[in-house]
């Protein structure tokens, strides 16, 4: 990774230095024998077409299972992991984005070094969740990032995650037991097509993501949708 970094200073957005580092994810969720993953959807030609990604967040296996996908997107991580030895480092050079929870300046920041990414051309993902799921449901969407996308003009790339919940539960380090774990990559949205706002945007993706994984588990939506549980 270092190697390549030294090659990839001529272009702003760091691409080939972050997918060295997906790369080294896609290893570590090839190696693990429990883990069964399933990709569906169409990928998009070229993510240098940048994207705002966004995906639900079941535990921290999400990170290598996403870079099983064939290309380098930026992502907004906790700032503590960028504290870590060797992986802070790797994250910082690969150009991901620290976040404080409950930081306001630190939450404006990833704005401006959200938009920064994108106008490099790369993708970034979000997980507009902003923490693991508890249970497994997928909770309230933080639409920061969809109306950063409509305002910029980039598509949005939704992509729905299910079953790593059980692969690595929240709140340790043990992997659980073996469980099938399904990825679907959506279409794009383009903001062209897309007249409303971004909070009518960000309720769109959430409800596409809850009934993919709804589907998957053979459940009513309601089941899957953390909001509806606390309503009803």
């Amino acid at each position: 990774m270092a190697i390549t970094h030294l090659f990839d200073r001529k272009d702003p957005g760091k691409y080939a230095t972050g997918r060295q580092f997906r790369r080294l994810g896609y290893l570590m969720a090839a190696a693990n024998p429990a883990w069964s993953i399933q990709i569906s959807g169409r990928y998009p030609k070229s993510m240098r077409n940048p994207y705002v990604v966004v995906c639900n967040h079941q535990s921290l296996a999400d990170i290598p299972i996403v870079s099983r996908l064939p290309w380098d997107m930026k992502w907004v991580g906790k700032a503590s992991l960028f504290k870590l030895p060797v992986l802070g480092w790797m994250m910082r050079i690969a150009g991901d984005i620290p976040v404080r929870r409950g930081d306001r300046r630190s939450r404006a920041q990833v704005m401006i070094d959200t938009k920064e990414r994108l106008q490099q051309k790369v993708s970034v993902m979000i997980m507009p969740e902003g923490t693991r799921s508890p249970d497994g449901r997928v909770g309230e969407f933080n639409d920061g990032a969809f109306k950063l996308a409509l305002k910029l003009g980039i598509p949005v790339l939704p992509i729905a995650l299910d079953g790593s919940f059980d692969a690595l539960p929240k709140n340790g380090w043990m992997f659980g037991e073996g469980s099938p774990i399904r990825l679907h990559v959506f279409d794009p949205i383009l903001p062209e097509e897309w007249v409303e706002d971004g909070t009518a945007l960000c309720e769109h993706v959430r409800k596409l993501i809850v009934d993919q994984i709804a589907e998957w588990r053979g459940v009513d939506p309601g089941e899957v949708d953390q909001l509806a549980m606390i309503s009803a």
